[in-house]
């Protein structure tokens, strides 16, 4: 799935992702460490990985998109 960065905190390493459709979802430490990022800047487009749905969306990755 892809999305568009729109928050990150270096310190935490967390953040949030915006979905094609608008809706915020945020991203922990882990989810972010398991992309191997080292810096994240909003309005990147980002691949995601989540599990669950509707409220209980949870990422599980961000990482680049590339092509």
């Amino acid at each position: 799935m892809q999305a568009t960065a729109y928050t990150y905190d270096a310190d935490t390493r967390s953040g949030s992702v915006l979905l094609d459709d608008g809706t915020p979802v945020n991203f922990d430490a882990p989810a972010f460490d398991a992309g191997g990022l080292r810096l994240l800047r909003p309005g990147q487009r980002v691949r995601i990985e989540t599990e669950g749905e509707g409220e209980t969306l949870r990422i599980t990755l961000v990482t680049l998109q590339t092509l």
